[in-house]
C-alpha cells in the first residue's frame, strides 16, 4: 500500500510538473533577450499564471517563411513586419486576432506613438492586428576600413570596383528589387504601384527589360547573400541591413557606418501580433509579454543597442526620429505588396541568380 501511495504521489506531481504551458515567440533576430524572457517570467510566476515565455529557435527571415511557420500552429506571439500582415497572397490576418489596446494588461500602450498605432495596413474591422515595436530603415552600410568615400547614389554600388564585396539579403527580395529600381532613378516600389497597370507591369517583368539586367548587375555585384541576418565580414565593402545587426556590430567595435544615398532608404515598422489562437489565460500571458516589450526597458535597448526607432514616447530619445520627424515618410515605407508583385519580384530576382549561376 505504502509503495502504491508513493507511486501515486510521484505519478501526480510528474503530472503538476507537465502542467506548464509555453507561450511561443517567433521573432526576428536580437529581438528578444534571455534576461527578457526571465523577466516576464518572473511576472508571469508572482501574477500565478502557470505559463512560460518560449522562445523558438527558427529565426524570421521574410513573409513566405514566416507564414509557413505561423501558420503550423506552433506560434502564439510574432513579430511580423507591419506590411506583411495584409500583404496579398500571404493571408496572415487570418491568423491573427486583434489585440484590445484597453486591456489592463497592456498599460503601456497609452505610450505608444499615435502615428504608427493605427496605420490602415495593419488594422482590420475589429481593430488593429498588431502594437508597433520598432522600426528602422533598410539601408546599406559601408566597412569604413575599406570605403575611403561612401557612394551618393545606389547606381554606385554597381561599379566594377564593388564586384564581390557586397552582401544583400536572401530572405526578402523586395528591399532588393527596391534597390535596384533606386539605381535606376524610379521609386523603390515601381513593381508594386504598377500592379494595376497590365502595360507597365509587362514591361517591368521583361527578361531582357531594363530592370531585369539592373538586377542580374546587382546580383553580379554581390559576393555573399545572408538570410535571417547580416554578416559583417571585413572581406566585404558594403552590407544590406535593417539596422539592428549594424547598430549591434558597431556597439561591438566595428567600423562600419549607414550610407546616406541621395534617392534614401526604404523604411520599416516591425510589430508585436496575437496568433487567433490565443484565449484565456494564455491570451493574458501574451499581453503581459507584449506590455514589457513595447515598455521603457526594451524600448531603450533597441534604441541604444539596435540602432532602431522606438515605438514609444517613454524612451529618453529616438534619434532616428527625433532628427528627422518624416523618417516615416509615406513614400518610402514599405507597402503591403499585391501578389502579383511579389510573384514578379520573385522572378525577377530568380533569373537574376540564374544568371549569375
Amino acid at each position: 500500500m505504502r509503495n502504491l501511495l508513493l507511486s501515486t504521489v510521484l505519478t501526480m506531481g510528474a503530472t503538476m510538473a507537465q502542467a506548464t504551458e509555453y507561450l511561443n515567440i517567433f521573432t526576428w533576430d536580437g529581438y528578444v533577450q534571455p534576461d527578457e524572457v526571465a523577466a516576464v517570467n518572473d511576472i508571469l510566476a508572482s501574477e500565478g499564471y502557470d505559463i512560460e515565455v518560449r522562445v523558438l529557435d527558427t529565426l524570421a527571415e521574410g513573409p513566405e517563411q514566416m507564414f509557413d511557420v505561423i501558420r503550423s500552429g506552433d506560434v502564439d506571439v510574432s513579430f511580423l513586419t507591419l506590411n506583411y500582415i495584409n500583404m496579398e497572397g500571404f493571408p496572415f490576418s487570418n491568423l491573427l486576432q486583434p489585440i484590445d489596446t484597453s486591456s489592463p494588461r497592456l498599460s503601456n500602450a497609452e505610450a505608444l506613438l499615435p502615428e504608427l498605432s493605427a496605420i490602415p495596413m495593419g488594422m482590420s474591422d475589429a481593430g488593429p492586428l498588431y502594437l508597433p515595436f520598432g522600426g528602422g530603415s533598410y539601408g546599406i552600410w559601408a566597412n569604413d576600413d575599406v570605403v575611403a568615400e561612401h557612394p551618393t547614389s545606389v547606381a554606385d554600388l554597381l561599379k566594377p570596383e564593388w564586384k564581390g564585396q557586397i552582401s544583400l539579403t536572401s530572405g526578402q527580395v523586395q528591399p532588393n528589387v527596391a534597390l535596384a529600381l533606386m539605381s535606376m532613378g524610379q521609386s523603390p516600389f515601381a513593381v508594386q504601384d504598377a500592379s494595376g497597370d497590365r502595360k507597365k507591369m509587362a514591361a517591368l517583368q521583361k527578361a531582357d527589360g531594363e530592370l531585369q539586367q539592373t538586377m542580374n548587375a546587382l546580383h553580379d555585384q554581390v559576393g555573399f547573400f545572408w538570410s535571417a541576418g547580416p554578416e559583417f565580414r571585413g572581406d566585404l565593402a558594403f552590407v544590406a541591413s535593417y539596422g539592428p545587426g549594424a547598430a549591434a556590430h558597431v556597439a561591438s567595435g566595428g567600423n562600419w557606418s549607414i550610407v546616406n544615398f541621395d534617392e534614401g532608404n526604404t523604411v520599416w515598422l516591425d510589430t508585436i501580433n496575437f496568433s487567433k489562437k490565443l484565449k484565456g489565460k494564455k491570451l493574458e500571458a501574451a499581453e503581459i509579454f507584449a506590455n514589457y516589450f513595447i515598455g521603457k526597458d526594451v524600448q531603450e535597448r533597441i534604441v541604444n543597442g539596435l540602432g532602431m526607432v522606438a515605438a514609444t514616447t517613454q524612451v529618453d530619445a529616438n534619434p532616428m526620429l527625433d532628427d528627422n520627424p518624416e523618417f516615416f515618410a509615406e513614400e518610402l515605407f514599405w507597402p503591403p505588396y499585391t501578389k502579383l508583385a511579389n510573384n514578379v519580384m520573385n522572378m525577377l530576382s530568380k533569373r537574376a541568380s540564374e544568371a549569375g549561376s
